[in-house]
């Protein structure tokens, strides 16, 4: 893939990449986070009030889930929230899933397998950037319309079957106005961060992913946004794919710590944080918003 041809471009922001590291903090202060436990219901409940705070008709939806591990059923939560969403002409969704892994079925101990994972990375990096972004874009006059949807029982398995449930349940559930497109970000917070395009968003998604990429390039980020295709991961923004929404998978998959009991703060870094916020604060404050074409 050829090199895209950019042009710099000044891109101040205001996101905090402290204030962001103190929202990835916060969430594993509750310790893993998997459906079940306190500190789920706990974590949600700061989610909550969060998108109450900087976002309009923050809501929970609601859903169920009988898992297969040990045939129990669980109470799950997506949590939502708009900012300027009404009138916009352009809409897109932001996601990011606060769900925890329920088992560290990559460590090498059988022992250690069936502990669950802390998730500082999979899982509350994207949230604490989304959290943080929030803040910031809730005091710009927008010329888009955000969706924020931070989604539950990602990480449930122990298969692909049993994975990405809050993505589904939101795309069955969707209603109008619906997004044009949408942006996931899925552990973007290790200390060694390079974010390339992954590949069902290049070959799904290509003109969203295109276009934030050359941006990515345009306001300094292009070491850690290159432009170069990566792996196909199977994660949530297939669901949104499939039902009609291009979306790119922003995730940093060579990670050694995934899906194990390692997957801790001092993996990541707010330094990290901070780029992916300035590269969404920037692309979605642009005088002249991105729309996509209408072909995927």
């Amino acid at each position: 893939m050829s090199p895209l041809q950019t042009q710099s471009i000044s891109a101040p922001v205001s996101f905090d990449s402290a204030k962001a590291w103190d929202l990835l903090k916060r969430q594993c202060d509750f310790g893993p986070r998997p459906p079940g436990n306190d500190a789920h219901i706990k974590c949600r409940d700061l989610i909550l009030r969060e998108v109450n705070k900087y976002c309009d008709n923050g809501r929970l939806q609601t859903f169920s889930h009988t898992w297969s591990s040990d045939g129990k059923p669980y109470d799950m939560w997506n949590v939502v929230g708009e900012q300027n969403w009404k009138d916009a002409k352009v809409r897109v969704v932001l996601m990011a899933h606060w769900d925890t892994r329920p088992t560290a079925d990559q460590e090498v101990l059988a022992s250690n397998q069936l502990k669950p994972i802390l998730g500082a990375n999979d899982g509350a990096s994207g949230v604490a950037v989304l959290l943080e972004l929030m803040r910031v874009m809730k005091e710009k006059k927008l010329n888009v319309g955000i969706q924020y949807v931070l989604v539950d029982g990602e990480d449930l398995g122990p298969g692909l079957d049993e994975m990405f449930l809050g993505a589904k349940h939101y795309v069955k559930n969707l209603s109008d106005p619906k997004p044009q497109y949408g942006i996931l970000l899925d552990m973007i917070g290790d200390k060694d961060l390079e974010v390339p395009i992954e590949s069902y968003s290049y070959f799904s998604a290509r003109d969203v992913a295109l276009s934030l990429y050359r941006h990515a390039a345009a306001i300094g980020l292009k070491s850690t946004f290159p432009n170069v295709v990566g792996q196909a991961i199977q994660d949530d923004h297939l669901s949104l794919i499939n039902a009609g929404i291009p979306t790119v998978d922003l995730i940093d998959f060579d990670y050694e710590p995934w899906h194990t009991l390692r997957d801790t703060p001092d993996k990541c870094s707010p330094e990290s944080l901070g780029k992916v916020g300035k590269l969404l604060e920037s692309f979605l404050s642009q005088p002249e918003p991105f729309v996509p074409s209408q072909k995927k």
